[in-house]
């Protein structure tokens, strides 16, 4: 069995860095993949390219060309443009692909970019993000998202939210699921036996006492006791100091209490090669850690270190 890409909002770089990873990996067979998507939107003509009908074909043409399940979008693509006709098509692959893993005929999933506003508009997308999405496909209620380059590894527990909504997400229940989904993962997916986990607070100086904000007394700190002695927890850290070389060396992964607390550093420190996780899932999901980046489309200027990072990340949890 292979990796599924999906297509990813075709009208940005989802198709030139499916290409530009494929080239990379092409003489790796522990990497093989497969896309599913228009061979029409394939922006390098040069590059060869093979229809597949079934998953089980991928492996066979891979070293020669580009896999493709192919699925024919309705509407031509304009490179670069919002497209909203092209919604329905965007979000009919998604589910194509998660029906492939969820039923054994792919070993691991990893998503091309998506925009939220085209689904809105399109196709009244109701998710905050492609996690959210996979989570409703895969009937899992709390679904974790991680981050991790070669240098950090970040889970926010609350993710595509407005900041002013933050305070009121945060609760001991989903604070001490996400700290048991990643404590699990940590140890299931990549092979940490004792993982030591860092809990940041939500406000400056964690708190400072209750000086400046009462979450860290009232729902972390609690949380942090009541799973002492199960799991390797240090925390919670004011989010300023915790990131920096020394602190990192002490813990495995950070879990923090908001987006931008997660992804500020983890894309300073590793901002080309970040990958997406989806913990929690039946199934393994990767994805590159960035959008669609209209504004590249059509360039040839895309970099694929993040996508070729996702799939091999995503090959090595099939391992493990």
């Amino acid at each position: 069995m292979t990796i599924v890409i999906t297509s990813g909002d075709p009208s940005g770089i989802g198709p030139e860095i499916v290409q530009k990873a494929w080239i990379c990996l092409k003489k790796n067979p522990l990497n093989e993949f497969f896309w599913i998507g228009d061979p029409l939107h394939l922006p390098d003509s040069s590059i060869p390219w093979q229809q597949i009908e079934h998953p089980d074909q991928a492996s066979k043409v891979f070293g020669d060309a580009l896999p493709i399940l192919i699925h024919k979008f309705a509407h031509p693509i304009k490179v670069g443009q919002h497209q909203p006709e092209n919604a329905a098509d965007i979000i009919k692959v998604i589910k194509r692909a998660v029906s492939l893993v969820k039923t054994n005929k792919a070993k691991a999933l990893c998503t091309s970019p998506i925009n939220k506003n085209v689904l809105m508009s399109g196709a009244n997308f109701p998710y905050t993000g492609h996690t959210e999405f996979l989570a409703n496909l895969d009937a899992i209620d709390n679904p974790v998202m991680m981050l991790a380059c070669s240098k950090l590894k970040v889970v926010p527990v609350t993710t595509h939210i407005p900041l002013k909504d933050v305070p009121d997400r945060i609760s001991k229940k989903l604070l001490t699921e996400t700290i048991k989904i990643t404590n699990a993962a940590m140890k299931e997916k990549f092979g940490i036996s004792e993982p030591i986990l860092a809990i940041s607070g939500l406000n400056p100086h964690a708190g400072e006492n209750g000086q400046l904000g009462d979450e860290e007394e009232k729902i972390i700190i609690p949380v942090i006791r009541d799973l002492e002695g199960k799991i390797n927890i240090i925390g919670p850290l004011s989010a300023d100091t915790m990131f920096h070389p020394d602190a990192r060396a002490k813990y495995d992964v950070a879990i923090t209490m908001y987006h931008d607390q997660a992804l500020v550093p983890l894309k300073t420190i590793g901002f080309d090669e970040g990958v997406n996780i989806t913990l929690g899932l039946s199934f393994i999901r990767t994805s590159p850690d960035h959008g669609t980046a209209f504004d590249l489309a059509g360039q040839n200027a895309a970099n694929e270190t993040s996508t070729v990072n996702a799939i091999k990340m995503a090959a090595s949890l099939t391992r493990k």
